[in-house]
């Protein structure tokens, strides 16, 4: 249950720091890892999505919807902090974190 959690607030940190980063000063200088990061924030925010629907399959309905409040709340400390210049990196790191993390809740 708690990789559930886990990966549920990785990827929606991922995927909520790369939308939040609209300004050209905020991306990535080289346009392939900018497509690459666009990339990998779609399919952390899919993933995301993918882990509510199994939740509400697998787990009582209480544990998914605990899993979008958490993410919610972190998605809102994100966005109360600002803008930061090591965002692309963390969105990244969060990212591919939590893809690994659904994965293995999908799995195991």
């Amino acid at each position: 249950m708690l990789n559930y959690f886990m990966a549920m607030l990785m990827l929606s940190v991922g995927s909520f720091i790369r939308t939040r980063s609209a300004a050209p000063e905020m991306r990535p200088a080289s346009a392939a890892s900018d497509l690459i990061w666009g990339l990998v924030a779609r399919a952390a925010f899919f993933m995301w999505l993918a882990l509510i629907v199994w939740g509400f399959m697998t787990y009582h309905w209480s544990q998914p919807v605990a899993g979008v409040m958490l993410s919610l709340a972190a998605n809102a400390l994100i966005a109360m902090r600002g803008p930061m210049r090591t965002w692309p990196g963390l969105s990244l790191l969060f990212s591919v974190a939590g893809l690994m993390a659904g994965t293995v809740v999908f799995v195991g």
